[in-house]
C-alpha cells in the first residue's frame, strides 16, 4: 500500500508540470490591438484581439493580478482555451476568425498623494483609455495633453505613467488697465502669495507640498518664452507643452515646498498704470459640467503627440478621440 501511494503521488507531481508545459506548446499569438480601459476608482479592463490561426496560439497576458478571464469569439460565443495556474497566459485553440480574451486587472495602479502611478511593461502596442476626467497625464514624468481626447497608444511600452482626477484649479487673474489676463495653476499643492512682476518679467507664487506635480497655464500676452523656472533662486527642469497659440501649459515638479519664480518675457508696454491681482480656486464637477479651463484646447485631431526613449526603446504616444 505504502509503494502504491508513492506511485499515485509521483504520477500525480510528473503530471502537473505536463500540463503546464502544453501551454507553451503553441505559436505565439498575433494581436491586432490591446485595450486598457481604466475607470476612475482604478479599476482595469483588458481586452486583447487575436489575428485567426490554424494552430494553437499562445498569448502572454498582462502583468498584474488576472481574473475572470473570458475568452470568445467576434460574435460573443465561448471558445475553446487554457490557462496557466499563475493566469500570466492563455491557449487559444485553433480559429477561423479573431480570437477576443478579456479580462480584470488588479494590484497594478497605486494612488498617493492623489496621484495614481502605473509601472507599465508590455512590449504590444497598447492603447489606454484613461478616465474621462483626466485631461493630462506623465509618462516617464513628461506630460502629455488629452484635452477632449479619450487615451494614448504605446508601442514597445515601459513607462510610468500618472495621472490624477479632479485636480484643483488656481485661477489668478492679472487687471492691467482694461485687460485681463486668467493665470490657471493646477496642483494638489497649496498655492500662495502669486504675484506678477511687469518690471521683472516674471510670475512667482508659493507652493505647500512636496514632489507634487504643478502645471501653470500661462497666456502669451502676458509673459513670452524664453522661460526661466527657479525653485528658491535655482533652476528646475520643466516642461512647456500645448502651445494653442493665445497659452502656453509649463509642468514641473518640485520635490519640496518654496517660492516657484517663471521668467520670460512680456508684451505689456511701459506704464504707469496698476496692475492688480484676484484668485479663486476650482474643484473640478463631474465630467460635463467643466468649463474649460483658459487655454485650454478642445481640437481632437488624431497624431502623434511625443516620443520618448528609454533605453534601446523608443515609445510613441498617440491620442485618440473620447466617445461622443
Amino acid at each position: 500500500m505504502k509503494i502504491l501511494g508513492f506511485l499515485i503521488i509521483l504520477s500525480i507531481i510528473l503530471v502537473i508540470p505536463v500540463a503546464d508545459a502544453q501551454l507553451s506548446l503553441g505559436q505565439k499569438a498575433v494581436q491586432k490591438s490591446v485595450e486598457v480601459v481604466i475607470n476612475s476608482d482604478g479599476d482595469v479592463h483588458v481586452k486583447h484581439v487575436v489575428d485567426s490561426s490554424n494552430y494553437p496560439k499562445d498569448l502572454e497576458l498582462i502583468y498584474g493580478t488576472v481574473s475572470n478571464i473570458l475568452v470568445t469569439n467576434e460574435q460573443g460565443e465561448e471558445i475553446l482555451s487554457s490557462t496557466s495556474r499563475d493566469n500570466s497566459m492563455v491557449l487559444i485553440q485553433p480559429s477561423k476568425g479573431n480570437s477576443i480574451i478579456e479580462y480584470n486587472l488588479a494590484n497594478v495602479l497605486s494612488q498617493k498623494d492623489n496621484l495614481w502611478t502605473w509601472n507599465f511593461s508590455y512590449i504590444q502596442t497598447t492603447s489606454f483609455i484613461m478616465p474621462e476626467e483626466v485631461d493630462v497625464l506623465f509618462v516617464n514624468g513628461s506630460p502629455v495633453f488629452l484635452g477632449e481626447k479619450k487615451g494614448i497608444a504605446c508601442h514597445g511600452c515601459q513607462m510610468v505613467l500618472e495621472y490624477s482626477i479632479n485636480e484643483p484649479n488656481n485661477i489668478k487673474q492679472v487687471n492691467w488697465e482694461d485687460e485681463e489676463f486668467l493665470v490657471e495653476i493646477r496642483t494638489w499643492s497649496e498655492i500662495e502669495n502669486f504675484d506678477f512682476n511687469w518690471l521683472n518679467k516674471k510670475i512667482s507664487f508659493e507652493i505647500n507640498g512636496n514632489n507634487q506635480f504643478v502645471t501653470t497655464v500661462v497666456p502669451l500676452e502676458l509673459l513670452l518664452k524664453p522661460y526661466t523656472i527657479l525653485l528658491d533662486e535655482e533652476r528646475i527642469l520643466y516642461h512647456e507643452f500645448n502651445n494653442n497659440g493665445t497659452h502656453v501649459w509649463l509642468s514641473m515638479r518640485p520635490e519640496t515646498s518654496g517660492e516657484i519664480t517663471i521668467t520670460g518675457t512680456t508684451v505689456i508696454p511701459e506704464t504707469s498704470g496698476e496692475i492688480t491681482i484676484t484668485g479663486t480656486t476650482v474643484i473640478p464637477e463631474p465630467p460635463g459640467s467643466t468649463p474649460p479651463a483658459p487655454g485650454l484646447s478642445t481640437n481632437a485631431v488624431i497624431g502623434i503627440i511625443a516620443g520618448v526613449s528609454v533605453g534601446a526603446a523608443t515609445l510613441g504616444y498617440l491620442v485618440f478621440r473620447k466617445r461622443r
